[in-house]
């Protein structure tokens, strides 16, 4: 019987007996959806589903979902991937000696091996393969590698998979191919696509060709030296462009990213009359500059920090954010370092001429998908356009008092999903310690450090799971990583719980050497299927 865990205030998760069982009510779903239903991340036994709270509750979604047939099973794909291998993997010999098979003997159960992509996760392009020898499952190793190469052809558990790009990971490496895994100029973007059948081949064994889909060479794009722009003087952190988000990727393993303080992204274009979703900056710890070719309004929000415009004539002006400003052909727009918060959104009134990839704007810094960051000496293109456009908005406040280094901040908590992997103690840990901002911590997630780490009931491995902005991971070491929007979109350590979503926009804005605090909304508990009634 499915079980039904929170995640937070607006995502679940489906605990299912299997993979057949995860991938049986996924395909339901799709053929047969639920108003309501938002976004699916299915993994190996669980099937996370976001949703929209004012179409649909946790339990009467629980209700309904209870109701699909999970017998059915998924008929095999007819498109078949075949990937050469170099069979030359740092842990092939570790392989061998766990299964008790010779080398050679692990490479040929490889090769004859048919996988199917059940889902994909953990990075754009990374697909989950199921369907291998049973001889070849392994555990993950103990110690994950801080950087494994793109094209690293792996097993953990009863999956193989290949590493898309270069990134820290705990799988048995086998070999490489010379594969491109994710290309987003290529179409799809992903090789590996939930439902395909998969074969590899060694490379070593003459006689084999194979056709991969080639990417349309993406053309550089080149402002003119006539056009609307402001050219980027300063940038001590690279600058993003960011909207709304980026949705409907899960299936080629692409999580939303987007704006992380959501209310001062709209604030910054309702300052300047853009259509909400525009695409803006998001300027990390300030000290951006850049000058400007034309007549514009720009507005910021966010972050407390003072604007300084200095004119053609070498005289400088100081303006608040939260307002719009004019500006001049040859003024030059330099931000303060913020007193408080964290993140500022830079809005133009007309917006920036950036292109979309997978329909959204935001770079996602983790993936690697998006518009290219900002550094000095970017050229950015302004639209010229005026349809669409309101007034421009004086009335605009911040929507939170802004938290600031030494601040202790209070994050509401959604106990879930895998409360119950920790102790008593290790769940009190987690709401009663002050919980210290490092370094460390990005757009991906912020990571903690506190005096005690969690506990955990037992070392038990986590098959992975989706993993939805907000959640506190929390690794061997028992200090949480607080997931921002660029995270991860699956994941293998247990999730004690999440942040609020009315909260998100707060953790967007906590800055290094703050701390945190964590209030739980109520205790955990599994979600009861809705036995009757309105939904």
């Amino acid at each position: 019987m499915a079980r039904f865990l929170p995640v937070s205030l607006t995502t679940i998760l489906v605990e299912l007996a299997d993979l057949d069982e995860t991938l049986a009510l996924f395909a339901a779903l799709q053929a047969d959806p639920i108003d309501g239903i938002a976004e699916m991340v299915p993994a190996a036994r669980t099937l996370m589903i976001g949703f929209r709270s004012e179409k649909v509750t946790p339990a009467a979604l629980a209700a309904r979902i209870a109701t699909y047939d999970l017998s059915a099973k998924i008929a095999p794909s007819e498109h078949l991937v075949e990937i050469p291998v170099r069979y030359d993997g740092e842990d092939l010999a570790d392989v061998a000696a766990l299964t008790g098979l010779a080398v050679d003997e692990v490479i040929r159960r490889h090769t004859q091996s048919e996988f199917t992509v059940a889902f994909c996760g953990f990075a754009p392009g990374f697909g989950y393969l199921v369907g291998g020898d049973p001889a070849l499952h392994v555990p993950r190793r103990k110690s994950p590698r801080t950087r494994i190469p793109a094209g690293s052809v792996a097993l953990a558990g009863a999956f193989s998979g290949v590493y898309p790009q270069a990134s820290p990971g705990g799988w048995q490496i086998i070999g490489t191919t010379p594969v491109k895994m994710w290309d987003i100029d290529r179409e799809p973007g992903a090789l590996f696509q939930p439902g395909y059948r998969v074969r590899f081949f060694d490379m070593a064994a003459a006689g084999k060709t194979i056709s991969i889909p080639q990417a349309t060479p993406r053309r550089e794009r080149v402002v003119a030296p006539e056009a609307p722009q402001f050219r980027v003087r300063a940038t001590p952190m690279p600058a993003v462009f960011q909207d709304r988000g980026r949705f409907g990727q899960t299936g080629q393993g692409v999580s939303a990213s987007g704006a992380l303080d959501r209310a001062a992204f709209n604030a910054a274009n309702r300052i300047v009359g853009n259509p909400a979703g525009t695409p803006a900056l998001e300027l990390t710890l300030g000290g951006f500059s850049f000058e400007s070719s034309t007549r514009a309004v720009i507005g910021l929000a966010g972050a407390a920090l003072t604007v300084t415009v200095r004119d053609a004539a070498g005289r400088s002006r100081d303006f608040p954010t939260y307002a719009p400003i004019s500006l001049e052909p040859g003024d030059v727009v330099t931000m303060g370092h913020p007193q408080k918060g964290m993140r500022a959104y830079l809005a133009v009134r007309g917006g920036f001429d950036v292109a979309p990839v997978l329909g959204s704007a935001s770079t996602d810094t983790l993936a690697v998908v998006g518009p290219e960051p900002v550094t000095m000496g970017s050229v950015l293109a302004l639209k010229e356009e005026s349809m669409g456009l309101a007034s421009v908005s004086l009335d605009e406040l911040p929507a939170f008092d802004l938290p600031a280094a030494g601040d202790v901040v209070t994050l509401d908590v959604v106990l879930g999903p895998r409360t119950e992997w920790f102790t008593q103690k290790g769940i009190e840990t987690l709401t009663g310690q002050i919980w210290k901002v490092t370094p460390q911590s990005n757009r991906v997630g912020i990571r903690l450090a506190g005096a005690v780490p969690l506990e955990r009931r037992d070392s038990a491995e986590l098959p992975s799971e989706g993993t939805a902005t907000g959640a506190i991971q929390v690794p061997h070491s028992g200090q949480p990583v607080l997931f921002l929007a660029d995270h991860p979109l699956t994941g293998g350590y247990p999730v004690i719980g999440a942040v609020a979503d009315h909260h998100l926009d707060l953790a967007g804005q906590i800055p290094v050497n703050a701390s945190i605090r964590f209030r739980p909304v109520g205790p955990f508990a599994e979600i009861a299927a809705q036995t009757g009634g309105a939904p």
